[in-house]
């Protein structure tokens, strides 16, 4: 099995990390498309069936990332995994990864994964919700920013008598670079009212292949406006950003309020938001 190395034991009691099954992926120089330490392709789930089971084991539920996107800048970004299910024996443990490319068998080219035990709840004698947790390091684990975009979660769950079942591809959750904006100014303020309000900034989003920030051009931004007194957004105009990720336009000031710039994100990059509150006067 892909997820579970040793599961035939006649013991379990535990997690069992993942390393085994994919060598870690060195630092990338420049952009690869393989990791350094492969020969080819990591050797995830590589001459294994699809997807395995033994008993009566059922996995009900999986939230990963509480179902949002998991957006990674350049830093370490950890989150969580709850895998439910139920055996007639009771849950021993469960495990969850995340991996990229359409065959685990394959062509599979990086995986995040647990290098730690699974913590369980029993909520009855036969069923248990484990929590995995999963840190994901841009520039190792996300060695090459083609890795941005959609993913498969592959789970499995283990029973107190070693029955399992084990699912390749339970669903999918996308993985996505962050976005953000800098330079962010609405000017002048205070501002008569009347004026002329210059309002510019940068749609930067992150490279895990490069480790830095780029510019992100071509990509519509909206400009958007809410009062002093209001708590809802008014979508004022949609500009286009440039080859550099610049974004500069302008508008009439009529009252006191919070100017935004808002990305909303696409498949692979994340949603931005950037604000400056403008005194009218």
């Amino acid at each position: 099995m892909r997820i579970r190395a040793g599961l035939a034991a006649a013991t379990m009691s535990g997690a069992v990390a993942l390393t085994a099954l994919l060598a870690p992926a060195a630092q990338a120089a420049d952009s690869p498309k393989i990791p350094h330490g492969f020969t080819s392709k990591p050797s995830v789930g590589r001459n294994a069936p699809a997807d395995e089971s033994q008993g009566d084991v059922k996995i009900t539920k999986v939230t990963d990332n509480g179902n949002k996107d998991v957006v990674v800048g350049l830093g370490k970004k950890t989150f969580t995994i709850y895998v439910t299910a139920t055996a007639p024996s009771g849950i021993a443990t469960a495990d969850a990864m995340l991996w990229h490319g359409t065959s685990l068998d394959s062509d599979a080219d990086a995986a995040l994964y647990t290098d730690s035990d699974a913590t369980c709840d029993n909520w009855s004698a036969t069923s248990a919700t484990c929590k995995i947790t999963i840190t994901a390091t841009p520039g190792t684990d996300l060695y090459d920013s083609a890795l941005n975009g959609k993913w498969n979660v592959a789970v499995l769950a283990v029973a107190n008598n070693n029955d399992y079942v084990e699912t390749d591809v339970y669903k999918n959750r996308w993985v996505k670079r962050a976005a953000g904006f800098s330079g962010f100014n609405a000017a002048p303020e205070p501002v008569s009212k009347g004026r002329t309000i210059t309002v510019s900034g940068t749609l930067n989003r992150a490279s895990w292949s490069y480790m830095k920030y780029y510019g992100y051009g071509s990509q519509s931004v909206q400009l958007q406006f809410k009062p002093a007194n209001s708590g809802t957004y008014s979508t004022v105009k949609t500009i286009k950003s440039s080859s550099t990720g610049y974004l500069k336009t302008t508008v009439t000031a009529s009252v006191d309020g919070t100017w935004r710039f808002h990305y909303a994100g696409n498949s692979t990059s994340s949603v931005a938001d950037a604000y400056d509150y403008v005194d009218v006067r």
